[in-house]
């Protein structure tokens, strides 16, 4: 009988051990259940914090007359949450500090022209996208900096933030790289024109109001370069699978609607970068 009865109390330990073991997995998947998504806290604070530049004519700039931050992804971004029924909180920071911020929490997305890679994607997830277009190169006017092609980009200096898609280009070909951070428009222009650099590379519709905006200066796009069709959307960390979702649906009602086209036009001198470009790249 002392036997049986040790027996039976040691299977009862262990149905016991089971039965919690059994009550902490149930407990722990309920945690991972109840676990704040990023869009769950976005919609408890009631807003969205967003990175952006604030010296990118006309995608993130401040109005000479009120000071006020806006231009094209600005715009979509306000309007986009407005449609959520949320506030956008805007921080202004450099490109590198963006992508850092977004990873690390200090902000939910980014936007400010930034181009879609697989390299990014990798690293992040994006937005539909909402704009399209290639890169060109701003030269002097005068003698188009030397350049002919990309190839003639070797030994020439570069202008940009280190991290672009394009500094990534004139690393590719060659260019001695001069980096600013968070530089306005002028100053990079003005740099080119002056010949203490040769070159920006950069966004068609970018560069072509920059243009229009400096005539006094010795630039233009270079007739002959256009690379890399290119599209663009809003960054937010990786995996944000809810986030998305709900930015998608928003951004694809804005495309549908004509809102984007709309905003567009107001920023790029009428041209509608919402569609694809017909540009050829022979």
């Amino acid at each position: 009988m002392k036997n049986i009865f040790s027996l039976n109390k040691t299977g009862a330990i262990f149905a016991i051990m089971a039965f919690a073991f059994m009550l902490a997995g149930c407990s722990s998947s309920q945690e991972k259940q109840e676990e704040k998504t990023a869009w769950d806290t976005i919609k408890e604070e009631g807003k969205l914090k967003v990175a952006t530049s604030g010296t990118l004519y006309p995608a993130s700039y401040h109005d000479s007359e009120t000071n006020e931050l806006t231009g094209f992804e600005v715009e979509v971004v306000k309007e986009m949450a407005k449609r959520m029924d949320l506030e956008a909180e805007f921080s202004e920071m450099a490109f590198d500090g963006m992508l850092t911020s977004v990873q690390s929490g200090k902000v939910d997305l980014a936007a400010n022209d930034i181009t879609m890679t697989d390299e990014r994607k990798e690293k992040f997830d994006f937005s539909v996208p909402y704009k399209h277009s290639y890169g060109t190169a701003m030269v002097r006017k005068d003698d188009l900096s030397g350049i002919k092609s990309l190839e003639d980009l070797k030994g020439k200096k570069a202008a940009g933030e280190a991290t672009t898609t394009y500094m990534a280009v004139a690393r590719e070909y060659g260019a001695e790289e001069v980096i600013y951070d968070n530089a306005t428009n002028d100053q990079y222009l003005r740099d080119v024109s002056t010949g203490r650099t040769d070159v920006i590379l950069n966004d068609y519709y970018l560069q072509r109001l920059a243009v229009a905006a400096f005539p006094d200066l010795n630039i233009t796009i270079h007739p002959d370069i256009k690379f890399n069709p290119v599209s663009q959307g809003i960054i937010m960390k990786k995996d944000s699978a809810k986030l998305k979702k709900e930015i998608d649906t928003v951004l694809n009602e804005m495309l549908k609607d004509g809102t984007i086209a709309k905003i567009s036009k107001q920023f790029f001198d009428g041209a509608d970068v919402s569609k694809e470009t017909d540009a050829d790249f022979k």
